[in-house]
C-alpha cells in the first residue's frame, strides 16, 4: 500500500482506509485532500502518494567520466569522483539515506571520502536524506542561497495546493548564488540559479573530459509547477517571474548529458542499462535539454492559465 508523508517523514497516512494516527480529524482530513490534489496535478512531486520506485533499490552504475548514479530507481542522486574525494548531488528521501550510503561504497568511494553534498532544491523527495548523509560522511552541504532557510528549518518554501511536507532539517555550510562555483580537487561545478519550483532551486553544470571533445553535463533543477500556487502566493510573490526567467535561462544552456533529479525525465535508468552493456555514449544526447525546456514551457503556461480561471 502506498503511503503519504504528513508534516514529518516519520508520520505516515495510509489510503484507504480512512486516515488514522495522531492529530485532529480536521488536520488529517486536510492531509487527505492535499494528497489527492497533488496526485492529480503534480505527478513529478508526489505522483500517487510516494510511487514505489522512489524507495525501490537501484544498483549504482557509471554514467560518464567521473559520474555515477547512486540513487533509487525513482529519485536520482549522483556521485562525482574527484582527485580530492567525492561530490554527492542530492540525498533523496530520508528512508533512502542508508541505501545511498551503500551505493556510494559499491561505486568505489568510502562514505567518509564524500566531501560535498550539493542540493538541487528544498523539497522532501530530494533533500530529506541530506541530514543523515551529512552525518554519515561529514560532508559540507552547499545549496542555493534562497533555499538555505528552508533546509535549515526542514520546511519547504512557498505555498502549494497540497500543504506542507516537512523533512529533517540540515545545516547548510554554504549558500551559493547564480554563477558561483564549487571546486573539489581539479573538478569544478557551476551553480545556475533556476528559481520557481523553489526560490533556491539550483541547476548544476560541469564539463568532463572526453574524446573527441569535452562533454557539457547539466543537472537541471525542476521547472515543473508541481502543485505550486502561481497566483496569490504570499510566501513567494515573484514565483511566476522566476519560473519564466529560469525556463528561458535553461534554454540557453548547452548540454551533451542531462541528469535530472527525476530520472524518468531523461530515461536515466534505461540509458544506464545501455551504458552497462557497453554503449559508452548512451547518455550523450544534445537534443534532450531543449526538448525538456520546451515541454516545461508549455506545461507552465497551461498551469498558469488554469490557475487564472
Amino acid at each position: 500500500m502506498q503511503t503519504l508523508p504528513l508534516t514529518a517523514p516519520s508520520v505516515r497516512l495510509r489510503l484507504p482506509p480512512p486516515p488514522g494516527g495522531g492529530g485532529s480529524l480536521s488536520s488529517r482530513a486536510r492531509s487527505v485532500i492535499g494528497a489527492l490534489a497533488i496526485a492529480a496535478s503534480a505527478p513529478l512531486l508526489l505522483g500517487a502518494a510516494d510511487p514505489p520506485a522512489w524507495t525501490r533499490p537501484q544498483a549504482p552504475f557509471p554514467i560518464a567520466g567521473p559520474i555515477s548514479y547512486v540513487g533509487s530507481e525513482g529519485i536520482a542522486a549522483y556521485l562525482i569522483k574527484t582527485s580530492a574525494g567525492a561530490i554527492l548531488i542530492d540525498g533523496t528521501l530520508a528512508q533512502n539515506a542508508g541505501m545511498i550510503e551503500r551505493n556510494i561504497a559499491k561505486a568505489g568511494v568510502r562514505p567518509r571520502d564524500v566531501k560535498l553534498i550539493l542540493v538541487t532544491h528544498a523539497h522532501f523527495d530530494h533533500a530529506a536524506g541530506v541530514a543523515a548523509l551529512k552525518r554519515a560522511t561529514g560532508a559540507r552541504v552547499v545549496a542555493g542561497i534562497r533555499d538555505v532557510r528552508a533546509l535549515e528549518t526542514g520546511t519547504p518554501p512557498g505555498e502549494t495546493n497540497y500543504g506542507v511536507i516537512r523533512f529533517p532539517k540540515v545545516h547548510v555550510d554554504r549558500g551559493i548564488r547564480d554563477g558561483e562555483t564549487v571546486t573539489l580537487g581539479t573538478t569544478t561545478l557551476t551553480a545556475r540559479a533556476t528559481p520557481g519550483h523553489t526560490p533556491g532551486c539550483t541547476t548544476w553544470t560541469m564539463r568532463i573530459p572526453a574524446k573527441p571533445r569535452p562533454l557539457d553535463v547539466v543537472f537541471p533543477c525542476s521547472v515543473s509547477v508541481a502543485g505550486n500556487r502561481l497566483l496569490g502566493n504570499r510566501a513567494y510573490p515573484c514565483i511566476v517571474a522566476d519560473y519564466r526567467r529560469s525556463i528561458a535561462m535553461l534554454g540557453t544552456l548547452h548540454a551533451d548529458i542531462v541528469l535530472p533529479s527525476h530520472p524518468e525525465l531523461a530515461d536515466v535508468i534505461a540509458r544506464g542499462k545501455r551504458r552497462q552493456a557497453g554503449d559508452t555514449t548512451a547518455f550523450v544526447d544534445p537534443t534532450l535539454l531543449p526538448k525538456i525546456v520546451a515541454k516545461a514551457k508549455v506545461a507552465f503556461d497551461a498551469d498558469l492559465a488554469k490557475q487564472a480561471r
